[in-house]
């Protein structure tokens, strides 16, 4: 577990009781059930920025706090425990790509509108049903974009998309002529949509090469990776308090010494990934082996959260597949983001890769 200051902790422990009890997972249910446009409640994403959620890694000159990547994990570790539906991941890895790679000019104008949660913006790169960022299609031509992308994640309600684009990353504003959405259901009720370019006015981003766009691409895999550590922990210690409350031939259900086995495999898997994720926050923070940390980050991520959430959902046995319980909306949130951003396989592939093999 990495050492946190004072700071950082109180930090993690303010995200953890706001999301407890104003985010908790009921919150979802209900905003999944009612639906809004945007695929998450506004005026909770409002409050969040109010805190200042949405500016943690966003320089102070510009609105934010420059709290770094570890003290962003900290907070979407404990929204993804409770399934918090909010914009917080993609605008803060949309805001990454502003940061690292905008001019000055394109810094002052987004940057205080994200930190104050005014804008949400999020990253449209792929363009078919799997990552792969070597196929990117999309062009620009005279400063305007032309090019379909596919699941955008927060693509219903995005007012800013960095495009990748052949020749780098753009900024294409969400109400400029030429963008149209179109919203494509996922099975974990989140906002996901498929956004077409034609002739977009598009601003290029200053150092918007193919660099850039891996690095955003590493920020991104590492900020999906901390929403997933909070999902399986939380998964796992739902998971184990119904194993002492269930009572079977006479005894709790976690007595049996088969049932502690897969418990205590599953607790050592999510001690491997909680040191691969931190790892990988803090080397963004320290600029160093940002590459290879995102790609085991984002492996062991994806293989550790298929595990608990499919425990979860066999060691409740009925009532986890059922829609009342909330076993089912981790497993499909899962899914989603096992996929988001390359799974296991093509992270294994990269790793290697950038390891020399």
């Amino acid at each position: 577990m990495a050492a946190l200051n004072d700071e950082q902790t109180m930090l993690r422990d303010m995200a953890r009781d706001w999301s407890n009890e104003k985010s908790p997972v009921s919150a979802f249910r209900k905003m999944r059930d009612t639906g809004f446009e945007q695929g998450y409640d506004p005026s909770v994403y409002g409050e969040m920025a109010q805190m200042g959620w949405a500016g943690i890694i966003i320089p102070e000159q510009y609105g934010g706090s420059d709290f770094g990547f570890l003290s962003l994990g900290l907070v979407l570790e404990e929204l993804g425990r409770n399934l918090n539906a909010s914009p917080l991941a993609a605008s803060s890895a949309a805001a990454a790509a502003i940061i690292v790679g905008g001019s000055d000019a394109q810094k002052e104008e987004y940057l205080p509108k994200i930190a104050g949660g005014d804008l949400v913006a999020t990253l449209a790169i792929d363009e078919g049903p799997h990552h792969d960022p070597d196929a990117i299609e999309a062009g620009v031509s005279d400063g305007k974009l032309s090019g379909t992308k596919t699941f955008v994640p927060e693509g219903d309600g995005a007012g800013l998309f960095v495009v990748g684009a052949k020749d780098g990353l753009y900024l294409v504003e969400g109400e400029a002529d030429g963008v149209s959405r179109a919203s494509r259901s996922m099975v974990d009720s989140r906002s996901h949509a498929e956004i077409a370019f034609d002739g977009a006015a598009a601003d290029r981003l200053a150092d918007g090469g193919d660099e850039l766009l891996t690095d955003i691409l590493d920020r991104a895999r590492i900020i999906a990776s901390a929403e997933m550590l909070g999902m399986a922990v939380q998964a796992f210690e739902t998971t184990l308090d119904y194993l002492k409350q269930r009572v079977q031939f006479g005894q709790a259900l976690s007595s049996f010494q088969a049932i502690q086995h897969r418990m205590a495999n599953m607790f050592a898997e999510i001690e491997l990934m909680r040191s691969s994720v931190e790892g990988a926050l803090q080397a963004v923070d320290s600029g160093l082996g940002i590459a290879q940390a995102a790609s085991l980050a984002k492996a062991t991520a994806n293989d550790t959260l298929n595990l608990v959430t499919r425990e979860m959902i066999q060691l409740h046995g009925g009532i986890g597949m059922t829609d009342e319980h909330d076993a089912g909306f981790y497993i499909k949130r899962a899914r989603i983001l096992e996929q988001q951003w390359g799974n296991a396989s093509f992270h294994r592939d990269r790793f290697a890769k950038l390891s020399g093999y």
